[in-house]
């Protein structure tokens, strides 16, 4: 069988000749204005860059001069590796792939214009020659887009194969809860999760994992499981309730509490006690509907997610101040709000009641007032040791400050 004719064998074959001479000004030249009328080239002025550029144009050059006449394929692997290793070097900069194509299509536009000027030099050129010409350099450079564009995409896939490595590494760090805080965050920030304040972990079916990749990207980690899939949801927009909601309504998800990254194998926990059997509810079903029943049932983690949020109005009282007022609290809401039988309680002055008690509504706002809010109040109060020295016990004669 009779190998196919190369386009570049059908070329002159004084080619080589014209050209070489003027190769060395040619180079410069072309790598110039190849930078030049690439806008997203233009704006690099890092030298490195000029140099891959220029290195580019004169292996593209030399290389083709050195095809003119011959069977040989377009591209011997050194010569391929080095546009390569362009198309990756644009993938590691988050360029896209057209400036680097553009350039090419600038690049072919000259080496027309400097193969047929040259040979013009040396005697008139006919048009079956410019024709052959032309259909040399659109294969030739054809080949060297294709190398650039496999570079650009083994670099992605390498890129993507790193970038799920440690995106695993976080998830795992995550699903512990016991690793080093400077770890931790050095983990997330190699994802791009500058902050790591809370997360919310989402129970999904184990036929939603790839879903769940794909819908929330860079916001979530997917770690499949035996018999589920875990998305660990980093705080934004994306975790709030009503999101959620609509996002995962009829995917059998459980979702599980907000908590620091230290607790957040406690919410796992708590989602996996909360999910009922495959099937039984299209969900989502949200883990803070169900911290009340889960803590009655002996759920330290439930109580102790509830102590967290409910307390956290006084957090940032003095610790006497703070005491009074969860003392008074407690007894408030086990009388139904009598202000006689508090002050008994507490042996204290009814304007001292009424003031702790103004004191809490601004710090509770509705709260107070809410049926579910006040049941984990009660809830969180009654499991809480009360320091003796801060029961209050005692006549007060006015207000406490």
């Amino acid at each position: 069988m009779t190998a196919p004719v190369t386009p570049w064998q059908r070329l002159p074959a004084d080619l080589a000749a014209a050209m070489r001479p003027h190769l060395p000004a040619t180079v410069g030249a072309v790598a110039a204005a190849v930078t030049e009328a690439t806008p997203a080239f233009a704006a690099i002025s890092d030298a490195k860059f000029a140099r891959d550029v220029r290195t580019a144009v004169q292996v593209a050059f030399e290389r083709f001069v050195d095809l003119v006449g011959t069977a040989e394929p377009a591209l011997p692997p050194r010569v391929r590796d080095v546009f390569v290793a362009l198309g990756a070097g644009e993938a590691r900069e988050d360029r896209g792939p057209e400036a680097l194509l553009a350039a090419q299509r600038t690049a072919a536009r000259l080496m027309l214009r400097t193969a047929s000027e040259s040979l013009a030099r040396l005697r008139p050129v006919d048009t079956a020659e410019l024709i052959d010409l032309s259909d040399a350099i659109t294969a030739y450079v054809d080949e060297l887009a294709a190398a650039s564009t496999d570079g650009y995409a083994l670099q992605l896939r390498e890129q993507a194969g790193e970038g799920d490595r440690r995106r695993r590494q976080l998830a795992e760090l995550l699903l512990r809860g016991d690793g080093l805080p400077a770890a931790v965050e050095a983990a997330a920030a190699r994802i791009g999760w500058p902050r790591l304040d809370e997360v919310t972990p989402v129970l999904l079916p184990l036929e939603q994992a790839r879903d769940a990749r794909f819908r929330y990207g860079a916001d979530g980690l997917v770690v499949e499981r035996a018999r589920d899939a875990v998305l660990l949801l980093r705080a934004g927009p994306r975790s709030a309730r009503l999101q959620l909601a609509e996002a995962l309504a009829g995917r059998g998800a459980v979702v599980g509490p907000a908590l620091g990254w230290a607790q957040l194998p406690a919410a796992v926990r708590l989602a996996e006690l909360t999910a009922g059997p495959a099937g039984a509810d299209p969900g989502p079903v949200f883990v803070d509907d169900h911290l009340v029943a889960l803590t009655l049932r002996g759920e330290a983690g439930a109580l102790a997610v509830l102590t967290a949020r409910r307390l956290a109005p006084l957090a940032h009282l003095r610790p006497a101040q703070r005491e009074s007022l969860l003392v008074t609290l407690h007894s408030w809401l086990r009388h139904w709000g009598s202000r006689a039988e508090v002050a008994s309680e507490l042996y204290v002055h009814p304007q001292t009641v009424s003031y702790r008690i103004r004191r809490l509504r601004e710090l509770y706002g509705d709260d107070l007032t809410d049926p579910t809010a006040r049941t984990e109040l009660l809830l969180v109060l009654a499991a809480r040791p009360t320091p003796g020295s801060a029961s209050g016990h005692g006549p007060a004669p006015g207000p406490a400050r």
